[in-house]
């Protein structure tokens, strides 16, 4: 975690592309040579928690609040889940340009920036330490979401949020943080799993 995922990206010989578009690494393991591989998990683990809780995410717009560390890893794991659109929105302009601008050469139209405004997606991500103290304001007008969409939260450990449960209210699926820190184990053992494959 961080701040141990900038440190530990400096000790990596070589690194994933999400890692190396974003300078962090939350798992590392052993290249042939004893230097070491990684990667950010975050991404994936967030994913993977929508699809185990019954979200579709190939072929589906989806919006993702927050553009810090995790929600940016978050909108490359969706792209390469197959989403057909992935909108960015952060309160820090600047941090949802820098995404987007990484991503349009390899992405093009399917990433761009976007509003906190989730009408017309099918899945919309909190991805904002929103939610982690009582009190919090909730990352977008919860009044706009409606039952056909799929509402994911980063934050865990909390119990329910009000973004999560604002989300039930409106006949929303759901999966919130601790479902992430759930599915991150199995994203990690598959990633350090991969080195005994490699290596035989």
């Amino acid at each position: 975690t961080m701040p141990h995922k900038v440190t530990g990206f400096q000790y990596c010989a070589t690194v994933t592309e999400t890692s190396r578009m974003l300078g962090v690494v939350a798992a590392i393991r052993r290249n042939k040579d004893g230097s070491w591989h990684g990667h950010t998990t975050d991404g994936d683990a967030f994913v993977k928690a929508q699809i185990d809780n019954g979200a579709t995410i190939e072929g589906a717009k989806v919006l993702v609040l927050g553009a810090g560390g995790a929600g940016s890893a978050i909108v490359i794991s969706m792209l390469e889940h197959g989403a057909a659109e992935v909108a960015v929105h952060d309160v820090d302009a600047a941090r949802s340009e820098k995404i987007v601008s990484l991503l349009k050469e390899k992405w093009g139209d399917k990433v761009r920036v976007g509003e906190a405004d989730p009408t017309g997606f099918d899945v919309v991500s909190n991805a904002t330490p929103m939610g982690m103290e009582d009190g919090d304001p909730l990352p977008l007008d919860t009044t706009r979401l409606s039952a056909e969409m799929f509402v994911g939260d980063v934050v865990a450990g909390h119990g329910e949020t009000a973004w999560i449960k604002a989300a039930k209210e409106a006949g929303c699926k759901t999966a919130d943080g601790d479902a992430m820190v759930v599915a991150v184990l199995d994203v990690m053992c598959d990633f350090l799993q991969d080195a005994w494959v490699a290596q035989g």
